[in-house]
């Protein structure tokens, strides 16, 4: 195999976990060239992938089906004389356009009877593959083969040069020492830690000389505002005012991230920045953070992991009674290294 495509996922956090496949399929393929397909919000994290030779618009929204649209990408790529696709989503429509292209091998999970569509299908043993970074490296194998173990961790890339061009164009000043909080999270509010533990924590951070960032997307802009209102003077509200690219060079300069189970919090593990992940309505058994300096709080009550976008039983207990002088406590020995 000289060259092969990568159907990338639709979530930031999914995407950065798709990278050990990636190496292991370099590792297997010596010489091979790598392009990945991916929503314009992915894709910066896949042009940090040193894996990645180039990334292809995919401009199909979340939910769009557009059969045309997928027809006239597919003639596009055809031409491109890829070997091998390997399709991560596990919807139908993720597989068209590989399909319509006459990717000779397009592999993947079988996932929505994808029968024909995919022609090297996996079939996916939960108990066998219980990490999602585990289901994508094994795609790198032949279907049935047991996954070679370890998994490594994500990588991605920053370097002070990246740094310094991102602190320029945003006319930051480096600061001496930086706490970064990720607030928000895609999925729902159930995945949330309270904007007020937040603020509590920042009045904390700051005494001990930090300076406290705040990152997420425009959605999160709202709530990073209300942390500054609970927290005057002591916070940077950074959501929504960088580009994915930027947020991975800020976040490469933390001395610590305190985020919830969320994409960012998958970005800074694979910068190997120490992380404090704060689980609610969501299981580490899943998607952990990926990193030899994380560490997990979550308070396991009786109704969590429960999954759900919204608190089923209204009071959010899971978060809400996750204490900032817990949080605190855990991040000393981070901070203090």
């Amino acid at each position: 195999m000289k060259k092969a495509l990568i159907v990338a996922p639709s979530w930031i956090g999914d995407t950065i976990m798709a990278q050990p496949l990636f190496a292991r399929l370099h590792a297997k393929h010596p010489g091979l060239t790598l392009d990945a397909t991916a929503p314009r919000w992915v894709a910066p994290v896949l042009t940090r992938m040193s894996e990645i030779a180039e990334v292809i618009d995919n401009p199909f929204g979340h939910g769009q089906f557009d059969l045309k649209g997928r027809w006239r990408q597919g003639r596009e790529l055809a031409a491109r004389g890829y070997d091998a696709v390997y399709v991560l989503p596990n919807s139908i429509k993720s597989a068209l356009v590989p399909f319509f292209a006459g990717i000779p091998r397009r592999i993947g999970f079988t996932g929505e009877s994808r029968y024909g569509l995919i022609n090297q299908r996996h079939h996916l043993d939960k108990q066998a593959l219980p990490l999602m970074v585990e289901r994508f490296a094994q795609l790198a194998e032949a279907p049935g083969t047991p996954l070679p173990r370890p998994v490594f961790y994500p990588k991605i890339v920053s370097t002070a040069a990246m740094q310094a061009k991102t602190l320029a164009e945003l006319t930051l000043p480096r600061p001496d020492k930086m706490v970064a909080f990720c607030p928000g999270a895609e999925y729902g509010p159930a995945k949330r830690w309270p904007a007020a533990h937040f603020a509590d924590l920042a009045k904390r951070f700051a005494a001990s000389g930090f300076a406290v960032w705040l990152f997420g997307s425009p959605k999160d802009h709202a709530v990073a505002e209300e942390i500054g209102r609970l927290a005057p003077g002591l916070t940077h509200n950074l959501c929504g005012t960088t580009s994915l690219g930027q947020a991975v060079d800020l976040l490469a300069l933390a001395d610590l991230v305190v985020c919830n189970d969320s994409g960012l919090m998958h970005v800074a593990a694979a910068l190997d920045r120490p992380i404090i992940a704060l689980y609610g309505s969501s299981s580490p058994g899943f998607t952990p953070p990926l990193s030899d300096h994380a560490d997990i709080l979550s308070l396991k009550l009786d109704c969590s992991p429960c999954f759900k976008r919204e608190c089923p039983l209204g009071h959010l207990d899971c978060l809400n009674k996750l204490l900032p002088e817990q949080v605190f406590a855990a991040s000393e020995k981070w901070i203090a290294a």
